[in-house]
């Protein structure tokens, strides 16, 4: 009697545990007939992004009076959002708000808005990125899948995280950090891994697609080697909490710049057109367009790009005047990202550090370049893979703790307001728990003492 009571028990183990597979099998096939045409959809529109943002940025150096018309094209992306895409205007914070609470969705019209308004910015020389077309574009196109198939709240967070993994992935080339960028981006302290298998199918499915289109990304050369020692990882360490100062400073004073022009300009068409005539200003200010678009094309051979800081000279003050160009642009309200800007005030930083701790100039360029952007978007695990990916392993080591460093040394701030403190870095009095970054910003206003 025992005997067959057992043999009863297993059978029905064996039963549940096919069951299980059975019921898994078919949640994958599910999820993977749904991700790979979003995603290829996803990679082919940042290759049309990508040709485009290259094709208007030789346009500009062939014609260089292109710049005096920065102000005009600002105004038509302002009166067109202000007119058609006020419910859009939150771009990235917009889609992370909806992965943390769906509610709306995220428009379809994102899309085609912000990779006009991109293209538009960088027609006419605004110092801007490429990742916030990219994840919006992801996003969008995610959100409208998730409403046509009519998925459930917790189905829409996953496909807008595969959609933002996808873009992530094709814009940059580097699949692992884009899927667990759009898992570590949503919350200070938390990686989101329920999703991390969807995050790298649609990432390394919107990598693919975007490469078969015969789009190239840079390849960057590090140059001379130097041993990974105990001395190396110190000096990564220090280059780290300088990547994390300056990345704080760069969304400080892109939202507190954002902030006060929204202030004193509640139209917001007419921002970008004084944002455009203050960039035109800061080119004859300082002689030079180094610092204009994306910094991955210049001009002229002399012309500085993120190329320029791997090779041996130095260039002290780089970082901060493409930094001002960038906070600049962006505050105005003008279209693009965060991230590219970044990538060259990284490395940049990096460069003009090198000299001071005896490191070759590459080596700290490779490390600022990651560093920074971990810093300001306070993704330091994302960031290393896309170290690695980039530069290969062989500086793994002082570029983890760069980016880790960085992390820590930004604080509760970011690029990203809508990003939430799920575990705070260090303890944060009256910080309430999951409080968003714009949020942690106000609690620190309100304390700041009054004059």
């Amino acid at each position: 009697m025992r005997a067959t009571f057992h043999n009863l028990i297993a059978e029905l183990n064996v039963a549940a545990f096919v069951r299980n597979r059975h019921d898994h099998a078919v949640s994958v096939m599910r999820w993977a007939l749904i991700l790979v045409p979003m995603a290829a959809l996803i990679g082919t529109l940042c290759a049309a992004f990508l040709w485009s943002l290259d094709a208007v940025t030789r346009l500009r150096f062939a014609l260089p009076w292109l710049l005096y018309l920065l102000p005009v094209g600002g105004f038509v992306v302002g009166l067109l959002y202000h007119l058609t895409g006020r419910s859009v205007e939150g771009g990235n914070n917009l889609i992370v708000e909806q992965i943390h609470e769906p509610g709306g969705g995220v428009p379809l019209r994102m899309a085609p808005l912000i990779f006009f308004g991109t293209v538009v910015t960088h027609l006419f020389g605004g110092s801007a990125g490429r990742e916030g077309t990219a994840v919006q574009l992801g996003g969008s196109l995610a959100s409208g899948f998730g409403r046509l198939l009519k998925l459930d709240a917790e189905g829409t967070r996953v496909l807008l995280m595969t959609g933002i993994a996808a873009g992530f992935g094709a814009v940059f080339g580097t699949p692992i950090a884009g899927a667990v960028f759009a898992l570590e981006v949503l919350a200070i302290g938390r990686v989101e891994y329920r999703a991390l298998v969807p995050c790298l199918l649609a990432a390394l499915v919107g990598d693919w697609t975007c490469l078969a289109w015969g789009i190239h990304h840079g390849v960057y050369r590090i140059g001379e080697l130097v041993p990974v020692d105990p001395l190396l990882v110190a000096k990564a360490g220090i280059a780290g909490v300088a990547c994390g100062l300056v990345g704080l400073v760069f969304a400080e004073a892109n939202h507190a710049l954002g902030g006060w022009l929204k202030r004193i300009v509640p139209y917001g068409p007419l921002r970008p057109v004084i944002g455009g005539v203050a960039v035109i200003a800061l080119v004859y200010l300082f002689g030079t367009r180094d610092y204009l678009g994306l910094g991955t094309l210049a001009a002229t051979p002399e012309g500085l790009t993120i190329f320029s800081f791997f090779g041996p000279d130095t260039h002290p003050w780089s970082w901060a005047l493409k930094l001002l160009f960038t906070v600049v642009t962006l505050s105005a309200g003008f279209k693009g990202g965060e991230v590219t800007p970044l990538f060259f005030i990284g490395a940049a930083l990096g460069n003009a550090l090198a000299p001071m701790l005896g490191v070759p100039t590459g080596v700290f360029a490779a490390i600022g370049f990651v560093a920074l952007f971990a810093g300001a978007a306070n993704t330091p695990l994302a960031c290393t893979f896309m170290g690695i990916e980039l530069f290969g392993a062989t500086y793994a080591v002082p570029i983890a703790v760069a980016c880790f460093v960085a992390y820590l040394c930004s604080g509760h701030n970011g690029i990203y307001l809508s990003q939430r403190v799920a575990v705070p870095k260090v303890p944060a009095t009256g910080l309430t728990p999951n409080a968003t970054l714009r949020e942690a910003r106000a609690h620190r206003a309100a304390r700041r003492p009054r004059s």
